[in-house]
């Protein structure tokens, strides 16, 4: 006798059709309604080429650091029990929830002349406001707690036995962090660093308090909205999300898992 389909297998098809529905259709309309005319008007623009390129290497330049300063802290939390390591791990995912606006202000308060690290700061000529440091230094902000809660699940994926089979050998932390744990976790770390670069890359409202200048994309995509419309803002956002739509492309496809031969 046939069975009927479960309610609930109606109901998952229904709330997928929703979703999908829901993040596509304007997106879909966002690429579709500029000319070709004025895409290619927008990509000869050098200003907009410029504020491209300024996302994507400062984006790009907030995931390396996030790798450098993030690899061992996220390795010690995966690895670690000790006492404070839940309130390490929430202080960690605070900039996931604080509002973009505080973020650039809070940055701001410990970057002026009435702060000790601001006169630090300045007595070095590092300037936050209105800068190419600044901007990377929100985007680290805000995209270090992905970068370390991805690779913190890579290294916790790792069997801890492996460690202290090369550690019995003879072999030093360090050594087994590079021959052993390295090459088995790199994924994660470079999904991580994809992660980092996504919410970089897409951050405006602590780059705006922070560095309305030099523009990124989305501070000039609100620009030409505010002062033009729709018809001067669309295709700079076509062309970003085009961009940021191959650069993680091919980065997924370096980190996908290689087949076995059979």
């Amino acid at each position: 006798m046939r069975k009927r389909p479960d309610p609930f297998v109606w109901l998952t098809i229904f709330s997928t059709s929703i979703i999908l529905f829901f993040i596509l259709l304007p997106l879909v309309e966002m690429v579709a309604q500029p000319s070709f005319s004025s895409l290619k008007e927008a990509i000869t623009d050098r200003d907009v080429v410029n504020s491209i390129w300024l996302s994507i290497y400062a984006s790009g330049l907030a995931a390396i650091i996030s790798f450098v300063i993030g690899t061992p802290f996220a390795y010690l939390i995966a690895r670690k029990t000790f006492f404070g390591k839940k309130f390490i791990e929430s202080v960690v995912d605070l900039p996931i929830m604080i509002p973009h606006p505080v973020v650039g202000i809070a940055l701001l308060s410990v970057a002026g002349r009435d702060h000790w690290l601001g006169q630090f700061m300045h007595a070095f000529g590092i300037r936050i406001m209105g800068s190419v440091t600044g901007i990377v230094l929100v985007m680290v902000f805000v995209g270090l707690p992905f970068y370390i809660n991805t690779a913190k699940a890579g290294f916790e994926a790792i069997p801890k036995r492996l460690e202290k089979v090369s550690r019995s050998l003879g072999a030093s932390m360090t050594g087994t962090f590079f021959r052993i744990t390295f090459p088995l976790a790199w994924r994660s770390m470079l999904v991580g660093m994809i992660m980092c670069t996504a919410r970089a890359i897409s951050e405006f409202g602590a780059i705006v308090i922070v560095a309305y200048h030099p523009m990124i994309a989305p501070v000039m995509i609100y620009e030409r909205f505010t002062a033009y419309g729709l018809k001067y803002s669309q295709p700079v956002a076509v062309w970003l999300i085009l961009v940021s739509l191959l650069l993680f492309l091919l980065l997924r496809i370096v980190s996908l898992p290689k087949q076995a031969k059979v």
